[in-house]
């Protein structure tokens, strides 16, 4: 019989057993409450499966879920992305084969150029899938950081004047946007005999490219120009220039910020804070 699988309601359950008849838990690798369930499972053929379980305030699931049905399948063929096998966006639920591999994060492929190289390439095959001009995606990037802004944070009232300040004064041309991931980083690599995959497709969306490029260039790539080298170097180039650029970094200090604090993340919040800084001073 299929096994008890934690965070799964009874409808959910019963949809698994569907797909896949009887299941055993290999393994939990849910985050802690209020994040979807992210369950290994075997299948009674002997599949190992990547199942995710959310409730109905969880939208990045059904991101995900959009994301595999309508961007990733040209990917799959090489096995550096997971493959589409069950989704169900009334019920919350995604199966995809599990890829093998240890997260990036934390282990000594987080410090290997070659990582990082491949990441890039990674990335390039993700831009390529289409591209088009988007005349309304800078104005509603900012209207999505000053209602951030709006809502409760710890920053202060002089800094938060003047981000809005910055935020108000963004232009807000055409700009070219193609497929991204949205959380592009080691936590979303996994990595086995030197071959580095992607998971984690829940941030999904049409975007600027270098928006990709955001969360490495103040952690992983910061001070180590040998891994930003091999970055750009696999992606073709560095789209770390520009306006487009800069106003990213604006919106995406603000949002770290406000956000660690709304779920009580004291160590990433004092990241944004200082991602704020950063920002500001470059406009400055």
């Amino acid at each position: 019989m299929t096994s008890d699988l934690p965070g799964l309601d009874g409808v959910q359950h019963e949809l698994v057993t569907s797909w896949f008849g009887a299941v055993r838990l290999v393994a939990d690798h849910s985050r802690g409450p209020g994040d979807a369930a992210v369950l290994r499972l075997r299948a009674e053929d002997g599949t190992d499966v990547a199942l995710k379980a959310s409730g109905p305030a969880d939208h990045h699931l059904d991101r995900e879920i959009v994301a595999h049905r309508t961007l990733l399948a040209p990917l799959v063929p090489g096995g550096r992305v997971p493959r589409l096998l069950h989704a169900d966006r009334e019920r919350h639920l995604l199966a995809t084969a599990w890829l093998p591999g240890d997260l990036v994060e934390g282990g000594a492929a987080e410090r290997e150029p070659d990582t990082y190289r491949q990441a890039g390439e990674l990335l390039a095959c993700l831009h390529a899938l289409g591209t088009r001009v988007d005349g309304d995606w800078e104005a509603a990037q900012d209207a999505r950081a000053m209602r951030w802004l709006d809502s409760p944070h710890r920053i202060d009232v002089a800094t938060t004047e003047q981000l809005r300040a910055v935020v108000a004064a963004h232009a807000h041309p055409p700009v070219r946007v193609v497929p991204t991931h949205g959380d592009f980083h080691p936590r979303s690599w996994v990595v086995e005999d030197g071959v580095v995959r992607v998971i984690d497709f829940g941030r999904a969306g049409w975007r600027a490219p270098c928006t990709d490029f955001a969360r490495l260039h103040r952690q992983q790539l910061a001070g180590r120009e040998d891994l930003a080298s091999a970055f750009a170097a696999g992606y073709g180039g560095d789209p770390r220039t520009g306006d487009v650029w800069r106003r990213t970094l604006v919106r995406v200090a603000i949002g770290t910020a406000v956000w660690a604090y709304q779920v009580g993340d004291a160590a990433f919040e004092a990241h944004g804070h200082r991602l704020i800084r950063a920002a500001l001073a470059q406009v400055g």
